[in-house]
């Protein structure tokens, strides 16, 4: 047996005596969803079990160094833990902006004293963050933001605004975009971290036409920063920004669903039925599954395929554009064709039996998708330019 065969099956049967049944079912709302942070609520025995079994073995962040609270796997590795915990349908164990976004960030240009400090923290699920990017008025132009921090010596003085700030009001920290050289419009922006329950640090929801407020307007009053809360070089804040936003996009491109491919099928099948050869009982709906089941899967080969050669040093930087596109048309594609199999049902919106209209609140949610993180238009322009080399107009 080879090593990797060995791992599987050490990881196979590690999977299947730790992760709760209750953990290998559907999601029933983004409340099943672990966040964790200084002020989570578990909302199970079973939730927090998961948590800590897998946080145990720095399985919440595989691929990070151990001394960091990782489990040090390999990519290969990594890629045959993904695989079965999607063969028995676990739950991811932790979602967090943390792990998605500043953790790669913080590997790439955080010193040694705030990864030991900070990443063991997100592994754990301990702490929760918030990203402080885009300014009313500067969303796709990030580098016009005006959020100032004022030199004081051994901290800053932060003044300004945030928008569409997601779960600003449920974060413990905040990594945030903060002009430091107002002469400077590229060179003049640092990526500062700092404490959600700072004195001058508030938010204010704004509810989108789903009903639900997962994005806020964050507010920021001489807000103190000391200085080693800075990550990366004074003034060079786009540097590091820009590493982050790729792994912002390659994680709005996971909800295209391409490694739940086969669980779309039983979701439209709970409202159409089946005819008596077991298939979907609607022929037209069967063909537009089957479209999207073939995208689905060749949006996961791709995303394989990108992420390994990133790995491997060997990506084009804007690769991340293509999959934060396609991800999340497919994503769109996906709650549509739930929507379309519903009918009228689909249409509920505050019922017991619709769940207070989890499907249509959920479609209409997956149209912030090709606006956060960069517009599709925008993604596409980077596509044509970059990878193209399409003439500009």
């Amino acid at each position: 047996m080879s090593n990797l065969e060995s791992f599987r099956a050490e990881t196979r049967a590690w999977l299947e005596k730790n992760c709760p049944p209750e953990m290998r079912r559907p999601m029933r709302s983004e409340k099943d969803a672990c966040w964790g942070g200084r002020g989570w609520t578990f909302q199970s025995a079973a939730q927090k079990q998961w948590l800590e079994a897998m946080a145990g073995r720095g399985w919440t962040v595989p691929d990070w160094p151990k001394d960091y609270g990782g489990g040090g796997l390999n990519a290969a590795e990594t890629k045959i833990l993904r695989r079965e915990m999607a063969r028995i349908n676990a739950r991811n164990p932790l979602n967090s902006f943390g792990i998605s976004m500043l953790g790669p960030a913080m590997l790439h240009f955080g010193t040694e004293q705030q990864k030991r400090h900070y990443l063991p923290e997100i592994a754990r699920g301990e702490i929760r963050w918030c990203q402080g990017y885009s300014e009313p008025g500067s969303g796709s132009d990030l580098v016009s933001l005006q959020t100032y921090g004022e030199d004081k010596g051994d901290h800053w003085v932060v003044n300004g605004q945030k928008i569409w700030t997601s779960y600003a009001d449920q974060a413990d920290w905040i990594f945030c975009l903060v002009r430091t050289d107002k002469d400077n419009k590229y060179q003049g922006i640092s990526f500062l971290l700092f404490d959600m329950a700072s004195a001058g640090v508030s938010t204010k929801p704004i509810k989108l036409i789903s009903g639900n407020s997962p994005f806020c307007e964050t507010f920021f009053d001489d807000v103190k920063v000391p200085k080693d809360q800075i990550v990366g070089e004074e003034n060079r804040g786009w540097d590091v920004a820009k590493y982050l936003l790729g792994h912002e996009r390659e994680m709005i491109s996971g909800t295209g669903g391409g490694d739940r491919a086969g669980s779309l099928g039983a979701v439209l099948a709970e409202t159409v039925g089946k005819d008596d050869a077991g298939r979907l009982d609607d022929p037209i709906l069967r063909a537009e599954l089957a479209k999207f089941d073939v995208d689905a899967m060749a949006f996961t080969a791709m995303s394989e395929r990108f992420v390994d050669e990133m790995k491997a040093g060997q990506g084009h930087p804007a690769q991340p554009n293509m999959l934060k596109y396609a991800g999340t048309e497919l994503n769109k594609r996906r709650h549509a064709l739930i929507m379309e199999a519903g009918g009228s049902d689909a249409l509920e919106w505050d019922s017991e039996r619709s769940g207070k209209g989890g499907r249509p609140r959920a479609w209409l949610r997956t149209k912030a998708n090709s606006i956060e993180g960069g517009t599709s238009e925008i993604m596409l322009n980077v596509v044509a330019k970059r990878i193209l080399e399409l003439p500009g107009a």
